[in-house]
């Protein structure tokens, strides 16, 4: 039974070995998937945490200029005609 329970965990005992060598022989290219694998994971964990500490986002900012509530007056002075 024992020799069953360590051949189920010898992938992944293979597989922690092969990241402690690579995290020591290749760092840039280990830490840079690290921190790719973090970025989806915190695109789910992050927005409730901000929202359990009280943020609140902020107001739309406009994209056109409001139009005023009453009629268009001519242009006047201009020699526009």
């Amino acid at each position: 039974m024992a020799s069953a329970m360590g051949s189920a965990f010898s992938p992944f005992r293979n597989s922690y070995r092969y990241l402690q060598r690579q995290a020591h022989e290749n760092p840039v290219i280990f830490f840079s998937c690290v921190l790719g694998a973090i970025g989806p994971v915190m695109l789910v964990v992050v927005p409730p945490i901000r929202a359990k500490l009280g943020y609140v986002a902020p107001p739309q900012i406009p994209i056109s200029y409001p139009i005023p509530n009453r009629p268009r007056r001519p242009v006047e002075g201009y020699e526009d005609e």
